[in-house]
């Protein structure tokens, strides 16, 4: 049994079930689970997830009672009572291991792997997820470049930092973009930078980095000139084969400079109508939220409050269905350095800025920035 824990949504989901949990419960699961096979006295659970707080031992027996019935559709996987001591979870390990014959068909193997294509160039990270978690029951090997991106999906950044299944090379893409929305965007645009001089990056993501990441980057940074010289070069490479899905969300990123600039309104909604033509034939979760980030910034610029909160609520909505939790993060990024440089209503500045950092929180950057930076300068000072 493969378990997804879900720590910002109190979820447990494993082949297609989802249960939802209240937040001690998880808690509580979610240690008995990291320690599956050790037996916990009530006291020592009490310790671990009631920390500073004062409830009796019954507390214990009560949630284990609701996690059980909530979990008990959940075939090999039990919470034993162990008398006189406290609780033990134990997973029920296969006697026979059993491949699916479809694992061995290539043309299996070539089908699923274009499906995952078409869920990452829609932006349905939810459904490249499920889709993972199936892997078993539907008999296919999963593809490499997959089994990795999946992680980042997630935003899964204690994996890409500490994983030895695949190498840093192999990750380090993957860690550069979580490390881009973390802390001064002047500081991540020099890192950046040296990162293309030293050409540490594969090819393909070298190129991406260099015609669509930095955009922005400049932008942020107060370097919008710099931005709009760079889309000279990304322009010339969309006309390219291979680069089609490449254009929607160029036009939000050049959208998204000339808002900075202070273009005037009319030159703007003649963008937006091309983005909106465009999303029309492309219809791309992701580049759906971030357009309506941008969009909503605008209002913001016309000091259309409401309007302005609710596209933006709306743009997070649609980036939480995608499913893409680095983009969710970088869209309330580029929302807080805007407000940074542009101020709007103080309470709309404040709300952003505190979903940023509960956001960052939540899915463990703030614990984890000091090794992400320290493990990306170690690679880049060492060539």
């Amino acid at each position: 049994m493969q378990l997804e824990l879900n720590e910002s949504e109190y979820k447990v989901t494993t082949e297609g079930i989802t249960i939802e949990l209240f937040p001690k419960e998880f808690t509580l699961f979610q240690f008995l689970y990291n320690n599956r096979g050790r037996i916990f006295s009530r006291e020592q659970l009490l310790d671990k997830v009631w920390p500073m707080e004062y409830p009796v031992e019954r507390t214990v027996d009560d949630h284990i009672y609701r996690i059980r019935k909530k979990l008990g559709s959940l075939q090999g996987m039990d919470i034993k009572t162990v008398r006189g001591f406290g609780y033990s979870l134990t997973m029920q390990e296969p006697s026979v291991a059993m491949t699916n014959p479809t694992t061995y068909d290539s043309e299996m193997q070539e089908t699923m792997r274009e499906i995952f294509v078409k869920y990452h160039q829609y932006g349905q990270g939810r459904s490249m997820l499920t889709l993972a978690r199936q892997q078993d029951v539907l008999g296919y090997e999963m593809d490499p470049f997959y089994s990795i991106y999946i992680h980042f999906v997630q935003g899964d950044l204690e994996w890409l930092l500490n994983t030895d299944e695949v190498g840093i090379e192999e990750r380090f893409y993957s860690l550069l973009i979580c490390y881009m929305f973390l802390d001064d965007p002047k500081n991540k645009l020099d890192f950046c930078e040296q990162v293309l001089e030293k050409k540490i990056l594969l090819p393909p993501q070298h190129k991406e980095l260099e015609i669509l990441n930095i955009l922005d980057l400049y932008t942020l940074a107060g370097q919008p000139e710099k931005a709009l010289e760079r889309l000279k070069i990304t322009h010339q490479v969309i006309k390219e084969p291979g680069y089609e899905n490449f254009i929607p969300v160029t036009a939000i990123s050049e959208m998204f400079v000339h808002l900075w600039m202070g273009t005037e309104d009319q030159e703007l909604e003649r963008m937006a109508k091309a983005i909106e033509a465009l999303l029309l034939e492309k219809p791309f979760l992701r580049e759906i939220g971030s357009y309506k980030v941008v969009r909503g910034l605008w209002l913001l610029r016309r000091k259309s409050w409401i309007e302005a909160e609710q596209l933006l609520d709306d743009a997070l909505q649609v980036l939480e269905m995608s499913g893409f939790v680095p983009m969710r993060i970088y869209a309330l990024y580029r929302m807080v350095h805007y407000c940074n440089e542009f101020p709007p209503k103080l309470a709309l500045h404040h709300k952003y800025a505190e979903l940023f950092e509960r956001e960052k929180e939540d899915r463990g950057f703030h614990r984890l920035e000091q090794s992400l930076e320290t493990v990306l300068m170690n690679i880049v000072t060492a060539l």
